[in-house]
């Protein structure tokens, strides 16, 4: 076989293989973004700042595996405050403290007890904030929990794109529950603090 003939296979195999590729794309990894609240009406504290804090420490051990989900429960925790609360007085010394205390998840494998069911995986997911409101000049101090979770079972045997899929959800219907029950709870509990509130404050 000639120059010339290496050449020419040489050049006829490099255009099956790209004919290939091109009719055999690697399939696209799905993006996910962490879930925003910015399209709701912000509640109005009647503080000079408000800062965000987190408390937690997440292992990077199993049973804990929130690290490896599409999006972080923290960060989106972080991105609520940021879209729902904001500072309307800034005449004023008080100060409205956003702690996150917990925003895990933990696995548990379910073996089935019938050999023609397939195992689960239970995921929980945890959160857990403070909503703190504080003047440093008095001392006086009010404030407002919130300690939401979710479970999640799905097929042991799952591949990560479909895990992926439901964290996802498990998430983003977590943040559904803790945005409905927080706002509640401030103008509950630290409606003085509200501007332009009409809740009136009860104790059970």
């Amino acid at each position: 076989m000639n120059f010339k003939k290496i050449i020419t296979l040489g050049s006829l195999v490099f255009l099956v293989n790209a004919c290939a590729y091109m009719q055999n794309p690697e399939p696209e990894v799905k993006r996910y973004q962490e879930p925003r609240f910015n399209h709701e009406m912000p509640i109005a504290l009647k503080v000079n700042k408000i800062k965000v804090v987190s408390e937690f420490v997440p292992s990077f051990t199993r049973p804990n595996l929130e690290h490896l989900f599409p999006v972080s429960i923290e960060r989106t925790a972080r991105l609520w405050a940021e879209d729902r609360l904001e500072a309307v007085d800034f005449s004023s010394d008080k100060i409205a403290e956003f702690i996150i205390k917990d925003a895990s998840v933990t696995e548990e494998m379910e073996v089935s007890e019938n050999i023609i069911e397939k195992d689960r995986i239970i995921y929980r997911a945890n959160l857990y904030v403070v909503l703190k409101i504080y003047d440093p000049q008095n001392l006086s101090k009010a404030e407002t929990e919130i300690e939401a979770w979710r479970e999640l079972r799905i097929p042991a045997d799952s591949d990560v794109a479909e895990k992926e899929k439901y964290w996802y959800g498990m998430v983003d219907k977590l943040f559904d529950t803790f945005n409905v029950n927080m706002e509640k709870n401030i103008n509950q509990y630290l409606n003085m603090y509200v501007d332009n509130s009409d809740s009136i404050q009860t104790y059970d």
